[in-house]
């Protein structure tokens, strides 16, 4: 905060005040707020009938129930009283910050992000161990994708997701995140919402999901073919394949996270598939699916070692078919460490 200039900080719901203060705040209309200043101690501002939820921590927060005939934005007006600089929350309710404009007219508004984003993004060993735990997890479904213990042919894409979201909770996932399952001509579309197509023989499957597992994230991306897979498709999967473990290979300590998109890009392009690949090669993990460090063009940041990502280079053809292939790694001083570590071919199954 003091190498940023920021006087407070301000956390309500999303993922920051967990990662701070160990509590997860209720999506709810009452406002709960982690008051943090850089000169006095913190506090948390949280509905009354929210308080026996906090766990108290002395000496890391003061806990401050309000009221329902309280107004919390003057609360933390107040406990925020000659902030000049303010940094709030990206996923703050925007009500929130409009309710508190009032009691703060001189202060000007920043984004917590600059300043508790590197700290998330540098994960520690226990924080890596759990990453860990939750790819094993997501590996032995895809595992049983790829063995064909998973039935496709005649179910819909809506009925292997449901199965997926099953398994996902069964390896000890507290909730799934998604489970994107996609046949044929729709995995064209890298976000495909899983419907009532029913999948079919001879066709590829592409499959990508995860959940949360003790606070922190897993996500995977395998495919598999319903039959004899055909020469182009097996072409292209070759280059993926050599694409996805070049980006893996550059993850390297030092890297600027845009060059690992250029290494797993460049060999989708030279192969001439690059128009087919649409979106960066990744994206940070950790209590979110999404979060810093995005492996993306234009992202000159430096890998350090804890930074946990996703590398998921795709190649889809519109009305015919698409495939993604997708590892959570780890920079670390000995080099990358991959937290996937399912069969990474293109998998024939009868299922």
């Amino acid at each position: 905060m003091a190498d940023r200039q920021i006087d407070t900080l301000l956390l309500s719901v999303g993922h920051d005040l967990p990662y701070l203060s160990g509590y997860t705040a209720m999506p709810l209309e009452r406002l709960t707020m982690l008051v943090v200043p850089r000169d006095a101690d913190a506090t948390m501002v949280i509905p009354r009938l929210e308080a026996a939820r906090v766990t108290p921590q002395p000496g890391v927060f003061d806990l401050l129930p309000w009221g329902e005939t309280e107004d919390p934005t003057a609360i933390v007006g107040t406990l925020s009283a000659g902030a000049r600089r303010i940094a709030v929350g990206d996923q703050m309710w925007a009500r929130f910050l409009v309710e508190l404009l009032p009691h703060l007219p001189d202060a000007s508004f920043t984004r917590a992000v600059d300043v508790v984003g590197p700290l998330r993004m540098s994960k520690d060993d226990a924080e890596i161990a759990a990453l860990a735990a939750a790819g094993a997890a997501v590996d032995t479904i895809a595992g049983e994708l790829q063995r064909g213990e998973i039935p496709l042919v005649g179910r819909t894409e809506a009925e292997v997701s449901a199965h997926l979201g099953r398994r996902i909770i069964e390896e000890g996932h507290q909730r799934v995140n998604f489970a994107i399952v996609a046949a044929g001509e729709n995995a064209a579309s890298p976000h495909h919402h899983a419907g009532s197509r029913v999948i079919r023989e001879n066709e590829i499957v592409l499959t990508d999901f995860g959940g949360t597992m003790d606070g922190y994230c897993s996500d995977t991306t395998r495919c598999v073919f319903t039959g004899e897979i055909p020469a182009d498709v097996a072409e292209a999967y070759a280059v993926l394949h050599e694409a996805q473990a070049a980006g893996v290979a550059a993850a390297t300590v030092g890297t600027p996270c845009q060059d690992v998109d250029r290494a797993a890009r460049a060999i989708i392009a030279d192969a001439g598939y690059g128009e087919y690949f649409i979106h960066r090669t990744g994206h940070g993990i950790g209590l979110e699916e999404h979060e810093d460090p995005y492996i993306v063009e234009g992202n000159t940041l430096p890998l350090e070692a804890g930074h946990a990502f996703s590398v998921e280079p795709g190649i889809y053809v519109p009305g015919s078919w698409g495939m993604r292939l997708e590892d959570i790694a780890v920079a670390t001083a000995d080099g990358p460490r991959a937290l996937n570590n399912s069969n990474h071919e293109l998998v024939s199954v009868d299922a």
